[in-house]
């Protein structure tokens, strides 16, 4: 054999065994791993419980082994560590809007394991100043829930365990306590319950059982009839409207069952908007214009509902569990006082002693009240009206609103994450309501605060009855109707659900009647 062909034949041989031994070589680096481990320290050095999320260079969430994860975060008490490849990792560190946001990179090697010492601040203590917060749409699991709101720095949690597929205890006893209260004032509830159908969800509070909603389809019976039968019940049940633009809200409203919409919702979400309306009433593309129009759509609903007179406080959810938000992503501050009870938190709720929030922390008051408070003077009388507000963000705040009758009465300029300022004054002249929202300035996802709505009530007329919302509200039982006798085939289901429709329609015709343009 000459060199030359030596020569070729050992090449051939050496490449072949290159080959042969490329996935050994990629399987060994695979079984590489290092550590990333994590150390959350408050600013007195203890262990912080927290939410953390850690993305490879792909972008790829990665999971710490034994804590609690969803989609693409995982909470732990203060401390964790993360079998990792080898590799430069990217993380973040939350603990709900009250601590600053801490984020940064990682370098994990074999040789040397990543550490991330990180100490959260607060940019708020608003348990001190007496407001506590809540999520009230969380299905997540029962045995995780202490430390998810302890992650969160959440105090009232009712956790969603039952809903139309899904009951755990039809083949096991009812939990007992279902209220659990922990770490001196948090409080969950293990008996929350979601009837979510065609016309939209309804959420369920404060019942001591299930109710019997297995068996009900997409359109019948009526959603209304489960919140009608809850309210004839021994208990004291709180029904949350869990999204406004679900083709049954017009129905619920002018029931007047229910006790709260959720306009800070899960199609909101930390990183990204849902930007259709899905099974609800959709918006117009042109008007609301997307990522951001799911948003102001929600939002302008609900203001219609107050301009029909109706005294709906707002309320907030996040899904977790079922969308990919943590725990208390979206939530609803309450003002209690310094002492925390489950009762004393949904009654001050109802009284609109509240903000919604996703972000940024928003305390108003207004001629020194706080939100929910009831202006009153005699027919004739001006009432005039001077607004501070405070802000608190992790995000710059883009503006600052104010919102009378529906109409943005004021907008202020912000950028900045802190806003200590007079709004200037507002006045009225007849009975109406106002409240303030601020906007942060994140252009994918729809990131505010609103307070819940003050009102004012001027000589023997209390509420402000609007001619366009009333319509509105018609218009919208009209096409509900319509959709309904298309999707129902049963004679005898159509006539029973458009029957609870007919009354509504009939309410809203009622009350035209009484609107001023």
């Amino acid at each position: 054999m000459s060199f030359q062909k030596m020569q070729k034949t050992a090449f051939g041989a050496a490449l072949l065994l290159l080959f042969a031994l490329a996935p050994c070589v990629a399987q060994l680096a695979q079984t590489q791993s290092g550590k990333l481990q994590f150390s959350v320290r408050d600013a007195k050095g203890q262990p912080l419980p927290c939410r953390v999320l850690v993305y490879d260079a792909a972008g790829k969430p990665q999971r710490a082994d034994k804590l609690p994860f969803w989609r693409d975060h995982f909470v732990c008490a203060g401390d964790a560590a993360l079998d990792l490849p080898p590799g430069k990792y990217r993380y973040e560190i939350e603990r709900g809007p009250e601590h600053d946001r801490v984020t940064g990179t990682a370098d994990v090697r074999p040789d040397a394991p990543g550490f991330v010492k990180a100490q959260l601040k607060r940019i708020g203590n608003l348990a001190a100043l007496g407001w506590h917060s809540g999520d009230l749409h969380v299905h997540r699991a029962p045995a995780d829930i202490p430390l998810l709101m302890q992650a969160e720095d959440l105090h009232v949690a009712p956790v969603i365990t039952w809903w139309n597929k899904q009951n755990p205890w039809a083949e096991k006893p009812l939990p007992e306590p279902a209220l659990v209260r922990f770490d001196g004032n948090r409080f969950y509830h293990l008996l929350a319950g979601e009837d979510e159908r065609g016309g939209g969800a309804l959420l369920y509070f404060h019942l001591k059982k299930p109710l019997a909603i297995a068996g009900a389809a997409k359109e019948y019976p009526s959603s209304l009839k489960f919140a009608l039968d809850a309210k004839l019940g021994p208990d004291e049940v709180w029904i949350d409207i869990e999204k406004p633009f679900w083709w049954d809200f017009a129905l619920w409203l002018a029931s007047g069952k229910m006790d709260s919409v959720g306009i800070a919702n899960n199609h909101q979400n930390r990183s990204v908007m849902y930007e259709s309306e899905a099974w609800g009433k959709p918006r117009d593309p042109l008007a609301y214009p997307a990522p951001l129009g799911n948003g102001f759509w929600s939002q302008d609903i609900y203001y219609h509902a107050l301009n029909t007179g109706l005294r709906l406080p707002p309320s907030a959810g996040s899904a977790s569990g079922v969308l990919p938000n943590p725990v208390g992503y979206n939530r609803v501050y309450v003002h209690t006082g310094k002492e925390l009870t489950w009762d004393g938190w949904w009654k001050n709720l109802k009284a609109g002693r509240s903000f919604v929030t996703n972000g940024p922390l928003l305390l108003v008051t207004a001629n020194g009240q706080m939100p929910g408070h009831v202006f009153r003077a005699p027919a004739g009388k001006t009432v005039e009206i001077d607004i501070k507000a405070e802000v608190l963000s992790n995000d710059p705040i883009k503006n600052v609103v104010i919102i009378q009758n529906g109409q943005r009465q004021r907008v202020l300029a912000v950028k900045r994450k802190e806003f200590h300022e007079g709004l200037g004054k507002i006045t009225f002249k007849e009975s109406g309501w106002f409240l303030v929202r601020a906007m942060a300035d994140v252009p994918n996802t729809f990131r505010f605060a609103s307070t819940a709505p003050f009102y004012v009530e001027i000589g023997p007329q209390k509420n402000r009855v609007d001619r366009r919302s009333v319509q509105f509200f018609l218009d919208w039982t009209t096409e509900r109707m319509a959709n309904l006798k298309q999707a129902l085939v049963d004679p005898e289901q159509a006539r029973e659900v458009l029957a609870e429709h007919a009354k509504a329609r009939a309410y809203w015709e009622d009350l035209l009647k009484k609107a001023k343009d």
